[in-house]
């Protein structure tokens, strides 16, 4: 449930982006700016999801952009990339690690599983390279030149197969063209977010980016366990860049790139006991009201991540083509532990709480090594209009280590329990895309073959845990290998019902390579799902009227997943487990405005529905580890120590909301040499399941968070006040089946002030 005060509707100013494009522009080259050539439009959206600069109402793919007021807007008071949940619609990122590792969901597609090996079905893709592992895909987003959310399966134009969608980072480029800034706020519980950006041209051939991102905050969740005030919660990030682009002729461009993150603080706060029983009610350490400042915690709390990354960008333009080339590595290292049961003590224990502790939980997840190595080869025609067609090879490599402890006590720093994961995972894609341009229609068609092998062991060579807690001592290693050979394609049509509307209809295939689970902390067997594949129905209208500064897009979808891969996770042994759902069913639609109906007066708002139903007669899961109430049918009655088995045929899919929607409301007025300006900016989502199984308990009605911003800004200075969740809403985003109604909360309300500053 949320605690919320009165919403409050006040004007600011949105983003208005300039662009131009015909229906099938030059491929775009990796120093090309979101912004080419206005022409006769100004009032188009340039985007790149199809590989090439296109009006985005030229382009028969559902995609959401999001404005750079909004960024700026949600980055002001410290958000990680768990902020951009909801402001593009149909899109979700929630996380139960905390800033390190976020977890994407399209149209209700994604995945709820907590280990660091866990498959995605949304890829995230970072200055045109995929980036897979989860600890990965929470890279800040700073100096960017644009955000695009590409929804349904994609794959015959990207690297990396995907069958719910992408979420696309282009940041800004090398060179004078670009704004140099320096934006710096401070806000409650000493929240810092300090962010610049650098270019320079070295010469006519050479050009230079520098930028970089500092998001602090202090302490700020009193754990009244102990003495001090203000204990958890508190954090540093810092993240660099540089980026140095050669240009050794007129037809060659080459870019290099360097990026670096370290980041400490706490891991994601638990909260025991925060659910009410036979409710979902948020209750406070004390059973009373709700204090989200609080907590009752014995356990030790820290996080420690670091990543970097090295990349070259080539293109070569060869006449009628342009090769593309694009090599990166990224490499990371993590470790994060926290208090799992979220409380104080256990039954064993003279004192314990907040409520009933069974028994004490901590645990620790390493990754000690990382590293990603991808490669890219494309060529993409260079013509304007008739045939255009691309082509490419991708290569992924992938090495991850997993180390996992668990500890007999609270505060024990010698593991009782370690378990080992190292996985390898190795893709080849070979991809191709035609189109062709006709008066008022456009064809386009694309493939791709897959390959996908994962090897993978996992064992537990230390267990020194009593016997009687049933854990059966160490684990020799177990290995094994999946792979899998798919092909996948599209497609599509545009039709240009006037100089106004375009319709456009899509038919997309999905697919999902094979996964293994084998976090053998508290279990001891590995679990496999089998390749899930999807087939995506799409239809919709795309209209502007420039004279009227009005842009309305509507489109709705349909698409049927078979072996969906879903996980199980947490209940009463902690332990994930990869399942194949027969199918699952989903349905929607995607509705954005955009409007400038009076000068220096703008909205947007973006709405969807989605429907999601898995559709597998007798799967079923386990029910609760913590006395919760299920909502679903059993199928296989409690006995022992083993839990009863809950069917969840029927059930829509976990942190898959129905409604979200998102608006924002905006007004500028000219005063002296520059503009007095407002912007509020809203999201709303409605109820949401944690878990594969309904209950009552593991679940949240709805939220509703808000900002809003006002200042006085020139062509040089930028001067705010702002605000941040500004009615206070508190609602669960998530929970820990385990032992006890263990939930997380979402961001708290703050207040703070910037200075920006171009040159």
């Amino acid at each position: 449930m949320r605690r919320t005060t009165a919403i409050c509707s006040l004007t600011a100013l949105a983003t208005a982006m300039a662009f131009s494009a015909p229906a099938y522009a030059q491929a775009t080259s990796d120093d090309d700016t979101a912004v080419q050539d206005a022409g006769d439009n100004d009032f188009a959206i340039i985007i790149t999801a199809q590989r090439r600069e296109q009006n985005l109402q030229d382009v028969p793919i559902s995609v959401g952009t999001v404005g750079d007021d909004a960024l700026a807007a949600i980055s002001s008071g410290g958000a990680d990339v768990r902020g951009l949940a909801g402001r593009v619609p149909s899109l979700n990122v929630e996380s139960s690690f905390g800033r390190t590792f976020p977890r994407f969901y399209i149209r209700g597609l994604g995945n709820t599983d907590f280990d660091l090996n866990a498959s995605q079905p949304v890829s995230l893709v970072y200055d045109e390279v995929v980036l897979e592992n989860p600890i990965l895909k929470g890279f800040p987003v700073f100096d960017l030149d644009r955000i695009e959310v590409l929804r349904g399966p994609q794959g015959t134009l990207f690297g990396r197969n995907t069958p719910a969608g992408i979420v696309k980072f282009d940041t800004a480029r090398p060179g004078g063209a670009a704004d140099n800034f320096v934006r710096v706020s401070w806000a409650t519980y000493n929240t810092i977010n300090a962010e610049a950006g650098l270019g320079a041209d070295l010469g006519d051939s050479a050009a230079l980016r520098v930028s970089g991102l500092w998001q602090h905050r202090d302490d700020w969740i009193d754990n009244v366990a102990t003495p001090e005030d203000n204990d958890l919660e508190g954090y540093d990030d810092i993240a660099l860049r540089a980026q140095l682009q050669f240009d050794p002729s007129d037809t060659v461009g080459i870019r290099l790139v360097g990026q670096y993150r370290n980041q400490e603080g706490s891991a994601r706060i638990f909260r025991a006991n925060a659910l009410a029983t036979g409710s979902n009610e948020l209750i406070g350490i004390d059973g009373g009201d709700f204090d989200i400042d609080e907590v009752w915690t014995d356990g030790l709390n820290f996080q420690e991540l670091e990543n970097w990354n090295v990349a070259g960008h080539v293109d070569v333009d060869l006449g009628p083509v342009t090769l593309y080339s694009v090599t990166s590595y990224w490499g990371g290292s993590l470790e994060s532990r926290g208090d799992i049961d979220g409380g104080f003590g256990n039954v064993f224990a003279p004192v314990m709480g907040p409520g009933f502790i069974p028994f004490s939980a901590q645990s620790q997840d390493n990754v000690p090594s990382l590293g990603q190595f991808t490669q890219e080869v494309r060529i993409a025609s260079n013509n304007d209009g008739g045939l255009g067609y691309q082509a490419g090879i991708f290569y992924f490599n992938e090495d991850l280590e997993i180390s996992s402890f668990d500890f007999g006590t609270p505060t024990d720093t010698t593991p009782s329990a370690i378990a080992l994961q190292e996985q390898q995972s190795t893709a080849l894609g070979i991809f191709g895309s035609l189109s062709y341009e006709f008066d008022d229609l456009t064809l386009q068609a694309g493939a791709r073959y897959n390959h996908d092998e994962r090897d993978f062991v996992a064992s537990r060579p230390v267990d020194n845990r009593p016997g009687f807690l049933g854990f059966g001592g160490p684990v020799a290693p177990i290995s094994t290998t999946v792979e899998d050979d798919v092909l996948t394609w599209d497609v599509s049509a545009t039709y240009a019902l006037s100089d106004k509307v375009n319709l456009y209809g899509r038919v997309a295939s999905g697919y999902r390579a094979p996964s293994i689970q084998g976090r053998l902390l508290f279990g001891r067997d590995i679990s496999i799902a089998d390749s899930e594949h999807t087939m995506s129905y799409e239809f919709g209208v795309k209209t502007e009227i420039p004279d009227s500064n009005v842009r309305f897009n509507l489109g709705g979808y349909v698409f049927t997943t078979e072996d969906l891969q879903l996980t199980a996770v947490g209940g009463g042994n902690n332990f994930t487990t990869l399942l194949n759902a027969e199918q699952v069913i989903g349905k929607g639609f995607e509705a954005e405005l955009y409007a400038e109906p009076v000068r220096g007066l703008t909205l947007t708002a973006g709405l969807s529905w989605n429907d999601t139903e898995i559709d597998s007669p007798g799967l079923g899961v386990a029910g609760c580890g913590a006395p919760c109430t299920v909502l679903d049918p059993e199928l296989v009655p409690a006995a022992g120590f083993a839990p009863a088995i809950f069917s969840i045929d029927g059930n829509s899919l976990p942190q898959a909301p129905e409604v979200t929607a998102n608006w924002t409301l905006g007004y500028e007025y000219p005063l002296g040499n520059g503009d007095l300006y407002a912007f509020t900016d809203w999201y709303y989502r409605s109820e949401i399941q944690f878990f594969l199984y309904e209950s009552v308990e593991f679940s949240d009605d709805s939220l509703v968070e808000g900002g809003l911003r006002l200042g006085y800004r020139t062509d040089r200075f930028d001067v705010a006040v702002f605000a941040r969740n500004i009615t206070n809403d508190v609602s669960a985003v998530g929970g820990i089946d385990f032992n006890n109604l263990t939930a997380f909360v979402n961001e708290p309300r703050i207040f703070g002030v910037e200075l920006g500053v171009k040159f």
